[in-house]
């Protein structure tokens, strides 16, 4: 995610750049970063997709006690994502102000984007990653010693080539199609991206017809990839981002799948609707020069019934739920149907 007063549009067809920081936190620290309970800090930001990924599978894998979790704010200047959210707008275990102060300590010339969500080594202060796609994959795997009793398998051997095949097609036609829509400079450009779009959601509705999940009869990491779009996508990518074919909730395999998600512990309980639309429609403000918010959609028909337990599966499989919520990370009532 990039900066308040940048331009966001891009002549023609979008590109997002997807060269992030590659250091990996493993069991062996060959990367010179072990995984060390205590240690390390995520920080991320409620509104933005890819670090909701990782607010969801810290929480589903019940990494709260060995991985501690700062916010940011829905907002952010030509700088950087900021801490305001936090008393005296610092964050509270990194004492700064701004997540580039932890680029910077590593990289005192770092040239590209300040994005979250980023895994900050707390003695040091210095960002470690920002590869949101592996970050979520290592927890599942690297940081395993330290799950909770119960912990689902989102990253089961078994399917892991089939995980990463639907998640590739996911990232590109799905959560980069609605960015490739929103970001077009040209009308050409921005057909084309519509009809990649919706021939991508057209494919996971004819997928998830007769299966509750995407990959075996339990949640994976392809189904939180999906989830954080789908949850934006009436709130912000059908108006903002003219990806106005259909609504998700005139989509009813999608709109059932997501709403049996929301309503899975770990899901629609980490979801801020106030902070998604504040963060898109303030920062994008080449496509929103008023920077209005838009009051709705209504929310409460998240919290209907979805009928997806009739396709079998078990969202948890052999494991269980996570607990609630932990103190200071709740998202603030109101905000959400959950």
């Amino acid at each position: 995610m990039n900066n308040r007063h940048v331009a966001y549009v891009e002549a023609g067809e979008f590109n997002r750049d997807t060269k992030y920081i590659e250091t990996r936190i493993t069991v062996d620290g060959r990367d010179g970063y072990p995984v060390e309970p205590g240690r390390y800090r995520l920080v991320v930001a409620r509104a933005c997709p890819w670090a909701n990924r990782a607010i969801i599978v810290r929480r589903l894998l019940g990494l709260e006690d060995v991985l501690s979790i700062g916010f940011c704010g829905p907002t952010h200047d030509e700088r950087s994502w900021t801490f305001d959210l936090d008393p005296g707008g610092v964050d509270p275990v990194l004492k700064i102000p701004r997540l580039q102060d932890a680029y910077f300590r590593r990289f005192p010339d770092y040239p590209k984007g300040i994005t979250v969500p980023a895994i900050v080594d707390v003695p040091t202060g210095a960002v470690v990653t920002n590869d949101f796609p592996q970050m979520t994959l290592d927890l599942s795997t690297e940081w395993s010693a330290h799950h909770r009793p119960g912990a689902p398998q989102l990253y089961p051997e078994p399917l892991r080539d089939e995980i990463d095949e639907v998640a590739k097609r996911i990232y590109t036609e799905v959560n980069n199609g609605v960015y490739r829509c929103g970001f077009a400079g040209s009308q050409t450009g921005y057909e084309a991206a519509y009809d990649r779009l919706f021939a991508a959601l057209d494919w996971l509705s004819e997928r998830l017809a007769d299966q509750r999940f995407l990959v075996g009869e339990t949640i994976t990491e392809a189904d939180v990839r999906l989830f954080t779009t789908l949850a934006r996508f009436d709130p912000v990518y059908h108006g903002h981002f003219k990806c106005n074919r259909q609504k998700l909730d005139e989509m009813p395999v999608l709109w059932a799948y997501a709403r049996d998600l929301f309503q899975t512990p770990g899901f629609g309980d980490t979801i801020d609707f106030v902070q998604i639309k504040e963060h898109y429609y303030v920062v994008h403000a080449d496509i929103n020069p008023t920077q209005v918010v838009p009051k709705g959609p209504d929310l409460a028909n998240w919290l209907t019934p979805h009928g997806r337990e009739a396709l079998g599966g078990n969202p948890f499989g052999e494991g269980t739920p996570p607990g609630p919520t932990r103190d200071g990370e709740q998202v603030p009532a109101g905000h959400s149907a959950a």
